[in-house]
């Protein structure tokens, strides 16, 4: 399974506050102590961090009763912070999608959308190919998409499922201007891991969720 590496990712922050935005971009809302101790430090130093981001409108808290005691305090991203993860040329992407719609028609756009698809597909597919496990497969899977900017991770559930994640979306402002990039991603998630494999979208950011999930587990023999 893999995990959170902030020295190599693709966009790697090197201020205290940047890991901290990453921490909570990766595992959502959370206290400073665990925060502290996500990143080696103390919770007192991450509260420092905390307070400073709260200041710039990028993290805000949340007070939950926990019984006897102080409030349990929680920090979250604010839609403000989005803007500091890389949505790969947004404006630009956008307009483009535009300007195929209105001047050539929703046909053409899906004509785009299918051969990206297909490019897709054959990049992805080699990155699996020889790996029997269906674990071996979502870990390439993995692999190639955290390159890509999705900051993606799996875990394997109780139930024996495997959940796999995305705490980010590079192309989200163009997903959210044309749904068939969504789609488009779930079928190539589908072709990828082979008929062995039942994927389904859990989470989705386009949505309004913190991140992208897909529920996986292997089909019945039968």
């Amino acid at each position: 399974m893999s995990s959170l590496n902030l020295e190599n990712a693709d966009w790697s922050p090197r201020s205290p506050a940047e890991r901290v935005l990453m921490v909570l971009k990766m595992h959502g809302a959370l206290g400073a102590a665990t925060i502290g101790k996500l990143l080696g430090t103390t919770g007192e130093a991450a509260r420092q961090q905390l307070a400073r981001l709260a200041e710039e409108g990028l993290v805000s808290a949340t007070s939950q009763a926990n019984g006897v005691g102080r409030p349990t305090q929680s920090w979250a991203l604010t839609p403000a912070a989005q803007s500091r993860f890389p949505d790969t040329h947004a404006a630009l992407t956008v307009q483009l999608l535009d300007i195929v719609r209105a001047s050539l028609g929703e046909a053409a756009l899906d004509t785009i959308i299918a051969a990206r698809e297909a490019d897709t597909r054959a990049i992805y597919e080699a990155a699996v190919d020889g790996k029997a496990e269906l674990r071996e497969r979502v870990a390439a899977l993995v692999e190639m998409r955290t390159n890509e900017g999705y900051m993606a991770d799996w875990q394997e559930q109780p139930d024996g499922s495997l959940l796999l994640v995305e705490n980010h979306c590079p192309i989200c402002a163009a997903a959210t201007a044309c749904q068939g990039f969504c789609r488009s991603e779930l079928d190539v998630f589908r072709a990828v891991l082979g008929p062995d494999a039942i994927v389904e979208r859990s989470e989705h950011i386009v949505s309004g969720a913190r991140r992208c999930s897909y529920a996986i587990r292997e089909a019945d023999p039968a």
